[in-house]
């Protein structure tokens, strides 16, 4: 039996050549399960994540189709790199932000709070776009049964909903004079 690092690799980057792109693959431990680096235009994964998530999705999607879906879900992203890049600056004061101010300093000030309802936007933005990218090229290509890519795309797009609404509420709560939860 193969090797799954290497079936891994060798799908994102049979993806990558079907859509006519050319990016390096790079296994990290990022903890996230695939990424596209707008920065140093790589695709990266990482297989302990991905080992994971596979056992949290329905047994109708093939690891296959996992990678391939996720695959140009991350082509989606490399798509759209010159927004990415238009965006670093303000990614980098969040990030410097996000440093200088411990996570209670930052959920008890509505300013450092908006900063991260900010940065959550802007994820969202970026991620809704890479799919609506991804689902072109899966129109043109071919690669995944739709059953199967609109559930990763609902899936993959939850966590980053989930986490700017309970934000938001925190938020709310904040700018209202009622004291919410960290969750």
């Amino acid at each position: 039996m193969i090797n799954l690092n290497i079936k891994i690799k060798e799908l994102i980057q049979s993806t990558l050549i079907t859509v006519g792109m050319d990016l390096e693959v790079r296994q990290e431990c990022s903890g996230i399960n695939m990424s596209y680096n707008f920065i140093l235009h790589y695709v990266g994964f990482d297989l302990k994540r991905i080992k994971s998530a596979i056992k949290e999705i329905p047994d109708f999607i093939s690891i296959e189709d996992y990678i391939r879906t996720f695959s140009l879900h991350e082509i989606g992203h490399a798509v759209d790199r010159e927004a990415l890049l238009g965006s670093l600056d303000r990614t980098i004061e969040i990030h410097e932000m996000k440093q200088s101010y411990s996570i209670e300093e930052r959920y008890k000030n509505p300013h450092l709070l908006s900063m991260l309802i900010e940065e959550h936007q802007m994820n969202i933005a970026f991620e809704e776009t890479a799919w609506e990218n991804a689902e072109r090229l899966n129109k043109k290509y071919g690669l995944v049964n739709w059953r199967c890519f609109h559930f990763l795309r609902t899936w993959g797009l939850k966590t980053y909903i989930e986490s700017y609404e309970r934000d938001f509420t925190i938020f709310e709560g904040l700018v209202n004079g009622r004291s919410e939860q960290i969750a």
